[in-house]
């Protein structure tokens, strides 16, 4: 087993380990609802479509042959559709039900993708393995309150000359609060308080009868960047993104197209971000 960073070490400490916990019950009561959510559409997924977007899939193209390391991976639904297209996939969560529900779709759909729970931020202490491919996306970032770790974690699951791979929501739509209406702007773009929220029902599902509790942290794009760019990461490219994939956010609009894709009403901020980068 690795030695902890000190880096690790800190983040992983008892003041912190209560705001995992709690977003870790949160996430393992979300589990059953967004499985059986419209948003997740599990029916269809099980027929075959994918899970994945239009931006990872022109980002990462052909994976046939390729190890992939998913991180975040919630009940495993990328990490199968990866697995679909020829890659060998291992999945991270930090949900106990949700990597039970991502082995039995594995086994259900007869796939070869691996499972893993633990923390991201621990992922090297469970998988000695390096990859090709690392990949996470959409909301993943804002549950780590320091950077630094998790990408000196990616840097050494990814083998020399192997690409890194995130699609995420943009800084800017974090420092508005969407328990108001209209939602107010009110948290830093380089804010490092924690955030707490509660509130009745999930992103997928609004009206489910669940309390989500959730403890969450800002990172600006500077953060990001340099965070990979430190742990030895050279940045291929950083795009941003006016059109989401996901209308999670109010008063969205959509573009009609065949992708599926939403715009804010107004246009004046992105909603995504992207980074390609190699070791």
């Amino acid at each position: 087993m690795k030695v902890k960073s000190n880096e690790t070490l800190k983040i992983m400490s008892k003041e912190f380990q209560k705001y995992f916990d709690t977003n870790k019950e949160t996430w393992n009561e979300k589990v059953a609802i967004h499985a059986s959510s419209d948003f997740y559409d599990l029916d269809r997924f099980k027929k075959g479509k994918t899970s994945l977007k239009k931006y990872e899939l022109e980002a990462l193209g052909d994976v046939s042959g390729k190890s992939l390391l998913h991180l975040q991976c919630h009940f495993g639904q990328d990490t199968l559709s990866w697995s679909r297209m020829g890659a060998k996939c291992t999945g991270v969560d930090l949900s106990e039900n949700g990597i039970t529900l991502a082995k039995k779709l594995n086994e259900d759909l007869e796939l070869d993708a691996n499972f893993v729970c633990c923390n991201v931020l621990e992922t090297s202490n469970f998988v000695e393995e390096k990859f090709d491919i690392v990949y996470t996306s959409y909301g993943v970032i804002g549950w780590l309150p320091d950077l630094k770790p998790w990408a000196k974690m990616i840097a050494e699951r990814l083998q020399n000359g192997g690409v890194f791979y995130m699609v995420e929501f943009h800084p800017i739509v974090w420092m508005f609060d969407y328990l108001q209406h209209p939602p107010v702007l009110k948290y830093g773009y380089q804010q490092k308080e924690v955030i707490y929220e509660e509130y009745q029902g999930t992103y997928a599902d609004t009206n489910a009868n669940m309390i989500s509790k959730e403890f969450g942290w800002n990172h600006g794009l500077g953060e990001v960047v340099s965070s990979l760019s430190e742990a030895g990461l050279t940045i291929e490219y950083l795009k941003e993104h006016d059109a989401s994939p996901y209308e999670i956010f109010p008063e969205m609009i959509s573009l009609d197209t065949d992708q599926g894709m939403y715009v804010s009403k107004d246009r004046l901020y992105p909603l995504l971000f992207s980074i390609k980068a190699r070791l």
